[in-house]
């Protein structure tokens, strides 16, 4: 492969992890081997139960879920940061030492504004990541020194949607 590049999927409509997906499946059908992360999550999405059947995609995947950022007293944002940190590190370990190809880091835009997660160490290994490393960063409202580091930056904008007439999110469909 040619020099590895940074895709950023980022805006306030539904598709950023599917368009995630998509790469990580077609990079995988190429035979290249895929590490596909979430945050934010708990693990439980179903688009990780296909990704796990396939032999070339590693699914790592938070497995506790804090609720939202927003909502967090400090003890749980102290707790969530510590669990989301460490989880950063051994993906990003994981990705330079397996000779991964392809790394995706779901709602990492997310985790980064809401500092769940060492700002530093992910700036860092952006910086120095494996020349033959694609990444992929998926969340919303990216921050401006994380859209420095990309090649691909694609919104996905909301035009309409059923949460908007009372539909809640639908298993299948949004998660």
């Amino acid at each position: 492969m040619a020099e590895s590049c940074v895709h950023i999927y980022t805006g306030d409509g539904k598709g950023k992890t599917t368009a995630a997906v998509g790469l990580a499946v077609r990079f995988a059908g190429n035979g290249g081997k895929v590490l596909f992360t979430q945050f934010l999550k708990d693990g439980t999405s179903s688009e990780l139960r296909i990704l796990k059947q396939i032999p070339e995609i590693t699914v790592y995947s938070a497995e506790k879920k804090f609720g939202f950022t927003f909502r967090m007293d400090e003890e749980t944002k102290r707790q969530a940061r510590a669990y989301y940190d460490h989880y950063l590190a051994e993906a990003l370990r994981r990705a330079t030492e397996e000779a991964y190809g392809l790394l995706v880091l779901d709602e990492i835009c997310a985790a980064y504004r809401a500092e769940m997660i060492n700002r530093k160490r992910l700036l860092a290994f952006l910086e120095q990541r494996p020349q033959n490393l694609e990444v992929v960063l998926t969340g919303r409202d990216p921050a401006e020194e994380l859209l420095a580091y990309a090649d691909y930056v694609s919104e996905v904008r909301k035009i309409k949607h059923p949460f908007e007439r009372g539909i809640t999110a639908r298993e299948g469909i949004e998660y």
